[in-house]
């Protein structure tokens, strides 16, 4: 593989039930790109996480809205990106419930943050939705 090698690229509609097929997509992307199975798995959680707060928050439910996903390799790490098409986000509300509120929900941030070398918010293309960049070293 090369440095900056696009490995997955797949746009769906937001809706709860596509997540299988993703989250086998980025597994097998993630061990074709040379991660371990605890990596690929880190990954494919992470990955699950933000669509889900895609799906939920920035379209309010199930939607034919797209979401992009797109994997790239560079060198020694996996650069994700999740793009949507909704309303801008603000990034101040985008915060981990404290863990001493476990409930349903509301632990996929924390997850991500756990997971991920880095994360955040990056300018959308044309300004347009909002485009969220992770990244992990593979290990």
């Amino acid at each position: 593989m090369h440095a900056n090698e696009t490995v997955l690229e797949l746009r769906f509609p937001a809706r709860a039930e596509r997540l299988k097929k993703v989250r086998a997509a980025v597994h097998e992307a993630a061990t074709r790109s040379g991660c371990t199975p605890a990596c690929a798995h880190d990954i494919m959680m992470a990955v699950d996480e933000a669509c889900q707060n895609i799906i939920r928050h920035a379209y309010g439910g199930d939607s034919d809205s797209e979401i992009v996903l797109r994997i790239e390799r560079h060198d020694d790490q996996l650069v994700l990106l999740l793009r949507d098409f909704a309303e801008k986000v603000d990034e101040r509300r985008v915060e981990p419930r404290p863990l001493d509120e476990l409930r349903p929900g509301g632990l996929g941030v924390h997850i991500i943050r756990e997971v991920m070398d880095e994360c955040g918010f990056v300018p959308a293309p044309s300004g347009v939705g909002n485009l969220y960049r992770m990244a992990i070293r593979i290990r």
